[in-house]
């Protein structure tokens, strides 16, 4: 492995070090940003390319004790439509799994067994906090920023960063993503398909504003659920998860090519992940909709899936042939590795995955495990 973690032990700020460490970690961030180690080179020393993961998560715990007397729990589809032996479930594997969630210590030593180079790490998709006061969600949303922008400083070789921004408050978002992406060097941010239950297009929100602004900085937008909202028939067998979460990706997505976001915004890279939902294998039924029905044309000029194509999609497919059916359809330069490390439903070994699939040319295996992303992501400019 090219690369390897020298930071001291207990140097890591979610162990509590307070003001002064968040201090310290911003003026290493900026400094990050200005010294040339901060660029990371697309291949290693032995000329591989960098295996880069799209889809991970990081929980920030200062945040969540910040919003705990709100009980977040109430707002959070994943726990709202979930039977009481699926709460238990999840409650346990928080606590088992809390090291991997919070100490990047323990995260290095799983991504070097995983075969990853570089984490492309977002926030728990939970604390994107869209049901709180717009000042209140800033708030946080800087909070949980901040912590990404304080861990790619530290380790510069093995993460960069897509943070959070309040899109309750389409104004807020938009100054959070510029700081993002300006001051704190973060190569985009995670969204979640709807807002608070109210669709990515619902013009109450006027997210034009932010897809348009995320346009402009050329920025990842990664699209990832927390529940489906309206998962009453979801509860049992962790349904809301393995049905609800693709489901969710499915309608999000779809709102955005039929509400005509994708065509209103040409170049928008947005970043679909558990292959893409539903539409990654059930794409045709859009178009044939399209063709077929009036009220499916009202916005977009046509057919659905030329918009589907400019989306990107991770590999959690858990199948080698249905990777490579979603490869098929859209193009292996669509595709990146993923693992939603470090959650139960991720997947174990991404290379393998990869390596498994029949009939792929090892050049299109190296673009899907890490020349895709350091194309979007920017890594090694």
């Amino acid at each position: 492995m090219m690369f390897t973690c020298t930071t001291p032990s207990c140097a890591d700020p979610a162990h509590g070090h307070g003001f002064a460490a968040a201090r310290k970690g911003h003026a290493a961030a900026a400094r990050a940003r200005k010294r040339p180690a901060s660029t990371r080179l697309v291949r290693d020393k032995k000329g591989r390319t960098l295996r880069v993961d799209i889809h991970c998560h990081y929980l920030n715990r200062d945040a969540a004790a910040k919003l705990a007397h709100l009980n977040p729990a109430q707002y959070e589809p994943s726990v709202k439509y979930a039977s009481a032996l699926t709460r238990e479930v999840n409650v346990k594997q928080m606590q088992d799994r809390a090291a991997m969630l919070s100490t990047i210590e323990v995260r290095l030593k799983d991504m070097d067994r995983m075969g990853i180079d570089i984490q492309a790490v977002s926030p728990a998709p939970q604390q994107t906090y869209y049901w709180t006061e717009p000042g209140l969600g800033a708030e946080v949303s800087r909070m949980v920023n901040e912590r990404l922008a304080e861990i790619v400083a530290k380790w510069p070789e093995r993460f960069v960063a897509l943070g959070t921004v309040p899109l309750q408050n389409v104004e807020l978002a938009v100054i959070e993503l510029e700081r993002c992406v300006k001051q704190l060097g973060l190569r985009g941010v995670e969204i979640n398909p709807n807002v608070a239950g109210k669709e990515l297009t619902d013009p109450s929100l006027n997210l034009d504003r932010f897809f348009a602004k995320a346009r402009e900085l050329d920025i990842v937008i990664f699209m990832h659920p927390i529940g489906f909202t309206q998962g009453d028939r979801l509860m049992d067998h962790y349904l809301n998860n393995v049905i609800g979460n693709p489901l969710d990706t499915t309608v999000g997505t779809s709102h955005l090519i039929f509400g005509g976001v994708i065509e209103r915004h040409p170049g928008l890279k947005i970043v679909l992940p558990h292959a893409g939902g539903f539409l990654g294998h059930y794409w045709a039924r859009m178009d044939h909709a399209w063709r077929a029905r009036p009220d499916c044309r009202t916005v977009i000029e046509k057919p659905p899936t030329s918009y589907l194509k400019k989306f990107f999609f991770d590999t959690i497919t858990f199948d080698p042939e249905m990777l490579r059916n979603l490869i098929d359809k859209f193009g292996a330069a669509q595709v990146l590795l993923g693992t939603d490390y470090p959650f139960d439903m991720g997947e174990e070994d991404p290379v393998g995955l990869i390596n498994s699939v029949p009939r792929l040319p090892s050049a299109e295996k190296e673009r899907i495990m890490g020349g895709n992303a350091a194309r979007l992501l920017k890594i090694g400019r």
